[in-house]
């Protein structure tokens, strides 16, 4: 199956760029180099994935995800942040359950490859989970919390593993240093929280699962 991406960019020069990448990974690029592009080129030609900048005037990239994230029609479609800047930890608070991954420029064929197949590998192994949990008559509200569950503690993971190596919590020093660290132990709390009840929703399934 060849999967279309979006590229999302201001930069015609790295719009090409990305577009090459992705011919040569045999996906099907489509092209935006605004933020309100991006918007239009949904309506004409809804992708499978887009890949989106976050330093675009006037209106910057997460912004668009805003935008994107509020439509019924576009909410579904999963977004993958292209930046040279480096993420913060209020960004990863903030938009973590929006985005599926955040990529630094530049990147590797391979590192643009695996971070795409990812996405796409997450969506249909979960997809596949809650087909099979309705089948089998899941409490609908915890199929739910599973779909949350199982998208977040895996994006969140990836945003942790930025963040540390972006952040060195070793190297922390006074004032913003210190902010930081906190922010990021905080974030990797909040996680394993998330992972351990993760573990409980799958243990529900397995029981019901073994009861058919």
């Amino acid at each position: 199956m060849m999967y279309t991406i979006l590229v999302v960019d201001d930069s015609p020069m790295i719009v090409d760029v990305f577009v090459t990448m992705l011919e040569r990974g045999g996906y099907r690029p489509i092209t935006a180099f605004s933020g309100e592009e991006c918007l239009e080129a949904l309506n004409a030609t809804p992708p499978d994935l887009i890949l989106l900048d976050i330093m675009m005037e006037p209106m910057d990239g997460w912004e668009t995800l805003e935008r994107i994230k509020a439509n019924p029609a576009t909410q579904d479609i999963p977004v993958l942040m292209l930046t040279a800047k480096p993420l913060t930890p209020e960004e990863a608070n903030e938009y973590g359950s929006y985005i599926e991954d955040y990529i630094l420029k530049p990147t590797t064929h391979h590192q643009l490859y695996e971070a795409i197949e990812h996405v796409l590998a997450r969506r249909h192994s979960i997809a596949a989970d809650i087909e099979r949990a309705r089948e089998a008559g899941v409490d609908s509200q915890l199929v739910d919390e599973y779909e949350r569950l199982a998208k977040s503690v895996d994006i969140n993971r990836r945003l942790l593993k930025i963040l540390e190596t972006t952040y060195s919590i070793k190297d922390a020093r006074a004032g913003m240093g210190e902010d930081i660290t906190r922010a990021i132990k905080s974030m990797a709390a909040s996680i394993k929280i998330q992972e351990e009840r993760l573990n409980q929703v799958r243990t529900q399934f397995d029981e019901l699962f073994v009861a058919r």
